[in-house]
């Protein structure tokens, strides 16, 4: 996108890797989105397809449009009808002790993608980008990096199909040399046309982009991908990581490379309303995954925000506004039952059920989902960290 884009873009909204708002505080348009950053809509034939492709009922999130936009997944789709393998590639910007449900969302899916397709994964913490965009120390970004591994492990993955690693460790060799040649291919004038950086912003942060793209590249891993590098790569992100990938699109073939293909989401709302996703920065807008079941009950029953009328008489009459409430939103995301769904969406939008029952329901959704995940992160060892972090083959990779 060029600058006169990113211009007009930005007097309706802004979404890019380290900013997302819309105008006047309102909603995020997606549809405009889509269109302003050029990829596709994740239509039902395409979610039909990994259905009969992977014999795996779709995620929820595919089934509920949570994943809703894409480039080239019909490519990666078509060539493992073929018998040719891919492999994932995703991560994490390690700037806070825990994550948030908005965080786990990409993990969840991409753990889902694993198992369906049975292909390795490749999951890279940038602790150096935190480094340079959040002003924390190098050990500091190394050491959260460490404790956002554990809650990632805990996500599920297989360790005998994924590599884990931290930008301050593995920058080097095959990887460093796939930054180099990106790096050529990117004119200054085309980082600030895609990412907006200023006169302002020190040069750590224009240098960055390259390092978030090479993952895209099995040469970047020779110890998992060599002689491999035709193999094709997707990227489950949320939308606001495109920007990166649309420079890696644009450099790829003249590397010789092939172009990654990404599956993208929406971004989880803050409590307080859907007006941009959820935030680290304020924990009364998130529900941690070390949030206590008192934790979660209060933020939802204080914060969350509700669709329905300010009285039981005029809900009763109207029903709720299910368009604004965030209890309903995140029950699309996190509660399972297709139909339990659809019945609380209609005797809310109806009026026949209130606000503080929608909650409850909520309440009890998350309290279970936050409980399984601290019970498994209770269970990940140093130890375990360690092997997800070697650097070696894996011995499953394409089993």
């Amino acid at each position: 996108m060029e600058k006169k884009e990113v211009e007009e873009q930005e007097q309706e909204q802004v979404v890019n890797p380290w900013q997302v708002s819309a105008k006047d505080g309102g909603k995020i348009d997606y549809d405009k989105l889509i269109d302003q950053f050029g990829c596709q809509r994740l239509d039902q034939p395409l979610i039909d397809r990994v259905h009969r492709l992977t014999s795996r009922p779709p995620h929820v999130f595919l089934r509920r449009g949570v994943f809703f936009a894409h480039r080239d997944f019909n490519e990666i789709l078509d060539a493992y009808e073929r018998g040719d393998k891919f492999y994932l590639y995703t991560g994490r910007g390690p700037s806070s002790e825990s994550l948030h449900l908005g965080h786990l969302i990409p993990f969840m899916f991409t753990k889902y993608l694993q198992d369906a397709f049975k292909v390795p994964l490749v999951i890279q913490l940038t602790d150096d980008e935190k480094c340079m965009w959040k002003n924390l120390s190098v050990e500091e970004s190394q050491r959260l990096a460490r404790e956002n591994a554990k809650d990632i492990i805990a996500c599920g993955f297989d360790v005998s199909r994924t590599f884990i690693f931290c930008d301050f460790d593995y920058v080097g060799g095959a990887f460093y040399k796939n930054m180099v040649k990106v790096a050529k291919c990117v004119t200054y004038n085309k980082a600030v046309g895609i990412f907006g950086f200023t006169g302002e912003d020190h040069i750590g942060k224009i240098s960055f982009p390259p390092v978030q793209a090479v993952p895209s590249f099995p040469s970047s891993f020779p110890h998992l991908f060599s002689g491999k590098d035709s193999l094709r790569c997707l990227i489950p992100c949320a939308i606001d990581q495109d920007p990166y990938f649309r420079m890696t699109r644009d450099v790829a073939p003249r590397l010789g490379y092939n172009k990654p293909a990404l599956i993208e989401s929406s971004f989880f709302p803050a409590l307080q309303g859907e007006t941009g996703k959820m935030s680290a920065s304020d924990p009364n807008s998130a529900i941690y995954v070390t949030d206590s079941a008192k934790d979660i009950k209060n933020k939802i029953n204080r914060y969350a925000f509700s669709g329905g009328q300010d009285s039981i008489e005029k809900h009763r009459q109207y029903g709720a506004n299910l368009e604004v409430d965030i209890p309903i939103k995140y029950l699309g995301f996190f509660l399972e039952d297709d139909a339990e769904l659809e019945h609380i969406r209609n005797e809310y939008g109806a009026g026949r059920m209130l606000t503080g029952e929608v909650k409850q329901r909520l309440i009890r959704v998350l309290s279970e989902l936050v409980e399984r995940h601290r019970t498994a992160r209770a269970a990940v060892t140093d130890e375990m960290v360690d092997a997800f972090m070697a650097v070696r083959p894996l011995p499953n990779m394409f089993n």
